[in-house]
């Protein structure tokens, strides 16, 4: 099947698995459909970021953290770790770097 053959990132996988277990808490099924809904979104978002940057007239960083607070304004689509999660996959599509708070402290759920 071709789901056997689709990879899901190790950074995606660790959302979810709850602190102090070694195992996801859904299964691969539910980790695979979230994974691709996320990695779509970050996917989407490329082109309205690079717009956001030259319209805004702001930094990477900025536009990132604006689009942050969106994902995040709207919890229906996206628990907070995987709007976090679309965003550091977003910077990572685009090479912009990360806002500085946010890499005071590495998160180990990071994309790849």
């Amino acid at each position: 099947m071709d789901d056997n053959q689709f990879i899901i990132p190790p950074s995606f996988v660790q959302l979810f698995i709850p602190q102090g277990k070694t195992r996801p808490s859904e299964p691969r099924a539910v980790i695979a459909q979230r994974y691709d809904l996320c990695e779509d979104l970050a996917q989407m978002l490329v082109e309205t970021a690079r717009e956001k940057l030259f319209d805004l007239s702001v930094t990477e960083s900025e536009v990132l953290v604006r689009i942050h607070a969106g994902l995040e304004a709207d919890s229906t689509l996206l628990c907070a770790d995987e709007a976090v999660w679309v965003v550091k996959r977003l910077a990572e599509i685009l090479s912009w770097p990360l806002p500085d708070s946010w890499q005071a402290a590495p998160d180990p759920r990071a994309p790849r």
